[in-house]
């Protein structure tokens, strides 16, 4: 499963939003991966985050790759994130 997500924080996808989001992530048992303009990474690792460089309204996808209903009660959590 996946879905796109406008980056909503001033500052960009930088260290704190990252790590908040591996929060999220972290104890979803299948991979996460984050797509920006064709490059991909994984995303529970805060550094591979960074090196995607995903300013103020940059166009992310991001893919569970898992459990479906697993995976949709955390891009629940993954909305509510992004709508910050």
């Amino acid at each position: 499963m996946n879905k796109t997500y406008v980056v909503p924080f001033s500052e960009g996808f930088h260290a704190r939003p990252a790590s908040q989001f591996i929060q999220l992530v972290k104890d979803f048992s299948g991979d996460v991966q984050i797509d920006k303009e064709g490059k991909s990474v994984n995303g529970k690792s805060l550094i591979h985050i960074l090196t995607l460089g995903a300013k103020q309204d940059a166009k992310i996808i991001v893919s569970l790759i898992g459990d479906e209903e697993e995976a949709a009660n955390l891009f629940a959590k993954l909305d509510e994130f992004f709508s910050a």
